[in-house]
C-alpha cells in the first residue's frame, strides 16, 4: 500500500479543482500495476467526485445546480454558518475509488477526478491510498 498526500489551493468560495493529473502522478509513481486508487477528503466543507472535465460548462452547471438545491443562506442553525458547505459535502461524498489497471487509472474519455470546494479560499488536502500489486 501507498499513500501521498496532495495539496490543494482553492482560490474561490465555490470551485471544482482538477486533480486527476496529480492523482495519476501519484499512481505512476506508486508502481502498482493493478489495484485500487482510493481518493479521500479530510475536510467536512469539501469533498471528490467524478465527472466529465471536457466541457468547463460541466461544472458551471453542477455547481449552479447545487446552489439551488443548498443555498448559502437557508436559516441554518450552524454558528459557523456555513451549513451550505457542510451539506454539498455530505451530498458529493468524501471519496471515490477508481481502477488500476496496467499502471494506469481506468477512467471514462470525458472522466476527471474533480476536489470540490465549498467553503474556499482554503488551502486543502486531499489523501491518494493505492492499493495493489
Amino acid at each position: 500500500m501507498k499513500s501521498m498526500t496532495l495539496n490543494v489551493r482553492t482560490d474561490r468560495h465555490t470551485q471544482m479543482k482538477d486533480i486527476t493529473a496529480e492523482v495519476r502522478n501519484a499512481v505512476r509513481e506508486s508502481g502498482v500495476k493493478d489495484g485500487l486508487c482510493m481518493v479521500f477528503i479530510p475536510h467536512t466543507t469539501a469533498a471528490v467526485t467524478i465527472n466529465e472535465n471536457a466541457d468547463p460548462d460541466v461544472v458551471r452547471d453542477l455547481n449552479m445546480e447545487l446552489d439551488k438545491i443548498v443555498p448559502w443562506e437557508d436559516g441554518y442553525h450552524h454558528m459557523e454558518g456555513n451549513s451550505a458547505a457542510h451539506l454539498k459535502s455530505s451530498m458529493v461524498g468524501a471519496s471515490e475509488q477508481i481502477i488500476i489497471e496496467d499502471g494506469r487509472l481506468v477512467l471514462g474519455t470525458w472522466q476527471g477526478i474533480y476536489f470540490c470546494e465549498y467553503d474556499g479560499p482554503r488551502n486543502r488536502k486531499a489523501i491518494v491510498k493505492i492499493i495493489g500489486e
